[in-house]
């Protein structure tokens, strides 16, 4: 769509403006940007500084500055485009009043059409709707949207000979089946919307929380109530966060209510898809504004809210980020993963204890989920607090049990068990891991690594660690501990081999640069042993390494060097 501007743009607009302003004498430092607050610049200032705010997605500046711009200069066209783009971006009401000012942009007649549809105006939402081109991303919305709108006028067949093109064929649209089972659903269509339900699931490339939720839904209200209850099943069983949705009463929820209850519900669900997809393609911008549309139509929807939430996270505004998830109410379905996002927020915002006691009480309320105590253990041992992280991963692996799913905890806790000085337990915890998962490349280097390091089955780890390079022959870690266990045996040619592919793939990594030196300096390299040591220094080794690595510069200089 012309008028959602890409982030390239974005970026672009925002250097040439702030190359005007430092022209003019004007700019702000662009480190520790410092606008001026609206009402004490002039027009052209204004809008420097909201444009700059929008280049940095912060909305809420980018909109303050940007309406007191347009308040200045009120028929510049390029104000009113940027001031409509902000204030869609912050979910600002005067977004309507400036759409109407834009008669050839799509985003505006987007908004607008919501607006109709929310008034029951729905001759003029059709209008503004067909004015939509078919190309580009309005090629996917615009019959999404056409068909809501249908339906809002009660027309459910012309709302589905409008999709229907995109369902025949060897390639049916799984998005246009989906909205096709919607309509049909809310038209009290049962068999027409079971099948398109099925034809979502069928050609859908994942099988997704929003898709289980619709198609559970219209399976359950089909009468295939047991298909419906495996279907939720199978979110309920994985790894991730939406296993701890898996609750009695979450599946009964599923199966009753009507993901969509109205035809501008189902324009925001329209706007929705398309903004997971543009989220799930690295376009966060784009992302934000539909899903800010989509919430001008569905104020409460937490789907949206979420991918808001993470396209704002995404451009590091974690305040942001934050205060759309605190709208999410405890009651959704969906909360358990709101918390779990918090947390990550609030961990990066480095407030590490309120994230840990946001995940240690959605621990205590959802006991029958591994997923709250996984995550925290993931916290805490990326905080390097390892023997915290062993206790939270000790809840996780206790009702995990000991299934075949059951490997990326235990080999977690064997990382933060080692990293506390706990060996014997981390060792039974990577050897199970394996038993449950043996072609597992990064359990398999762990162990073989470290049984290297501490000069213990030397013989085994070697052909472990052959067998992870194999599985991930462009792995630079893994290639080094391969090298670094034949240097251990006595390879050296081996050792130099494997050691220098790995500096290959991960030149700035210090230990592996450290290796390769020990290597070349056994190998009688000495020259280019004391390089690659002087490098290892320079590609910010950890701490206890930095003595480690100086003392060798120091005493070992090669034959004929002062």
């Amino acid at each position: 769509m012309v008028a959602l501007v890409s982030p390239r743009r974005v970026a672009l607009l925002a250097a040439a403006l702030l190359a005007g302003c430092a022209a003019s004498g004007g700019a702000p430092d662009a480190a520790t940007p410092t606008p001026m607050p609206p009402g004490r610049l002039t027009a052209s200032g204004t809008y420097l500084a909201g444009s700059f705010a929008a280049a940095e997605t912060d909305t809420q500046a980018a909109a303050d500055f940007l309406l007191e711009a347009l308040r200045l200069a009120p028929d510049q066209p390029e104000v009113i485009n940027r001031a409509f783009l902000a204030t869609v971006l912050d979910g600002r009401p005067e977004a309507v009043r400036i759409a109407r000012r834009l008669p050839e942009n799509e985003l505006a007649a987007m908004l607008q059409a919501g607006a109709d549809a929310m008034a029951g105006r729905w001759d003029r939402a059709e209008t503004r709707v067909r004015s939509l081109p078919r190309q580009g991303a309005s090629q996917i919305l615009q019959p999404l949207l056409l068909a809501w709108v249908q339906a809002g006028r009660g027309n459910i067949d012309a709302a589905m000979a409008t999709l229907r093109p995109q369902l025949e064929g060897n390639r049916p649209s799984a998005i246009a089946a989906l909205h096709g089972a919607m309509i049909a659903d809310l038209g009290n269509r049962p068999l027409e919307a079971e099948r398109l339900v099925r034809l979502a699931l069928a050609h859908s490339p994942e099988v997704n929380l929003r898709l289980v939720q619709i198609a559970a839904g219209i399976l359950g209200r089909a009468g295939k109530e047991a298909e419906a209850m495996k279907l939720v099943e199978s979110i309920s069983t994985g790894g991730d966060d939406l296993a701890m949705l898996g609750t009695p009463e979450v599946r009964r929820r599923m199966l009753q209510d009507r993901p969509v209850n109205s035809a501008v519900e189902g324009m925001a669900e329209a706007e929705l898809a398309l903004a997971g997809a543009l989220r799930g393609q690295n376009a966060p911008e784009l992302a934000l504004l539909l899903a800010r549309l989509s919430l001008r139509l569905r104020p409460d929807f937490v789907p949206a809210l979420l991918v808001a939430a993470e396209s704002l996270m995404a451009e590091q505004h974690y305040a942001g980020a934050l205060s759309m998830l605190s709208r999410v109410p405890k009651d959704d379905a969906l909360y358990p993963v709101v918390v779990v996002r918090r947390a990550t927020l609030l961990d990066r915002m480095n407030r590490p204890d309120e994230a840990i006691a946001t995940l240690q009480a959605l621990a205590t309320e959802r006991p029958e989920s591994l997923q709250p105590a996984a995550r925290l253990g993931d916290l805490l041992r990326a905080r390097e607090r390892y023997a915290e992280a062993a206790v939270a991963y000790d809840a996780a692996v206790a009702r995990a049990g000991d299934g075949p799913n059951t490997w990326p905890l235990l080999y977690a806790r064997g990382i933060a068990l080692e990293r506390s000085g706990q060996w014997p337990r981390a060792e039974a915890d990577f050897k199970r891991a394996l038993q449950l998962s043996p072609e597992q490349p990064y359990v398999l280097n762990y162990l073989g690594y470290t049984w290297v390091e501490r000069g213990e089955n030397l013989t085994e780890a070697r052909q472990m660690l052959e067998r992870a390079m194999a599985l991930r022959p462009n792995d630079g870690n893994i290639a080094d501990s391969l090298g670094w266990a034949l240097f251990k045996l006595g390879d050296l040619p081996g050792a130099v081999k494997w050691l220098e592919r790995a500096v290959e793939l991960e030149s700035r990594n210090a230990t592996i640069n450290d290796h390769l030196g020990d290597a070349y300096w056994a190998a009688g390299r000495q020259r280019e042993a004391v390089f690659q040591w002087r490098r290892a220094v320079t590609v910010d080794p950890e701490p206890k390494e930095t003595p480690r690595i100086a003392a060798k510069l120091r005493e070992r200089q090669p034959t004929g060097q002062p």
